[in-house]
């Protein structure tokens, strides 16, 4: 894929196929521990993001990467997920600049080890130094230790 085929849009709603291929881009990309079942559910994750602005990143017609901000406990939160056919191409970056606009801060959960594997049995690896290069700072003693997930909270202020 290159970066000239993909077209950029940012939206307050997703359509139902928006969601769908969106879940299947979370279920591919992320560690298999964190896969959502069923549509419904991943609707109910969605749903309960407050005042959400979405940025889509497609590729003839297929959601290739999707960021999004929303507000949480009264600070800015994010979620940054894109397909493995484009990493490396400055295409994060993009949508992370997008994502900075209009913010003093962003917070977000990163995963900081890759002893997770991805629904196709393929590791997982850290994306944690993507966001050290883009100005995030870990927070300390700020960790999610969860069954399905162990992750670090990272800040971006501007």
């Amino acid at each position: 894929m290159n970066k000239e085929d993909l077209a950029f849009r940012t939206t307050g709603m997703l359509s139902q196929d928006e969601k769908q291929q969106i879940m299947d881009l979370w279920n591919h990309e992320y560690p298999a521990k964190l896969a959502y079942n069923n549509l419904a559910a991943f609707e109910r994750y969605i749903g309960g993001l407050e005042k959400p602005i979405h940025i889509l990143v497609r590729s003839d017609d297929q959601i290739a990467g999707w960021g999004t901000k929303f507000s949480r406990d009264q600070a800015r939160w994010f979620v940054l997920i894109l397909s493995s056919s484009i990493h490396g191409q400055g295409i994060g970056s993009v949508i992370m600049d997008r994502l900075k606009n209009y913010e003093s801060q962003l917070h977000g959960w990163v995963i900081d080890h890759n002893r997770d594997v991805k629904v196709n049995g393929k590791p997982y690896t850290s994306p944690l130094n993507f966001y050290l290069k883009h100005g995030f700072e870990v927070v300390p003693d700020q960790r999610l230790e969860l069954p399905a997930l162990s992750a670090v909270k990272i800040s971006w202020i501007k």
